[in-house]
């Protein structure tokens, strides 16, 4: 049987609770919306035609551009694609679900963040 909605959820908030200073704070402002696959308006944003390309997605204005005098229609936001990270998850045999999970979450978070990949590597050591 495959993890619910509400298993990635917590998935996700355990990986915002072990981020680490000053990262942590900033990140639980971004929301975090588990569904099972990218809508079709979304795939076509981004030019793709295959839902299993896309694990997540992070939609919002980085904070290295944000601007006092912005004034945000939505929020920022972490979309976690269930079905195409359970795809993955399978695919690669040997992973826990909770570290693709938190992997795919840094890297969206990197995003919002405007991180270099020195900075993702601080948090997620995915190749090791």
């Amino acid at each position: 049987m495959s993890p619910d909605a509400e298993t990635f959820e917590r998935l996700a908030a355990e990986a915002l609770d072990a981020l680490p200073a000053p990262f942590d704070r900033a990140a639980q402002a971004v929301i975090v919306q588990v569904v099972d696959w990218p809508p079709d308006e979304m795939l076509r944003a981004m030019g793709m035609h295959d839902p299993l390309e896309l694990t997540g997605l992070y939609e919002g204005i980085p904070l290295t551009e944000k601007s006092s005098f912005d004034q945000p229609l939505t929020p920022d936001m972490i979309w976690l694609f269930r079905e195409p990270i359970l795809a993955e998850w399978r695919d690669r045999g040997n992973e826990e679900l909770g570290d693709l999970v938190r992997h795919v979450l840094v890297h969206e978070l990197a995003h919002h963040f405007g991180w270099s990949d020195d900075d993702i590597a601080l948090i997620d050591r995915w190749w090791e």
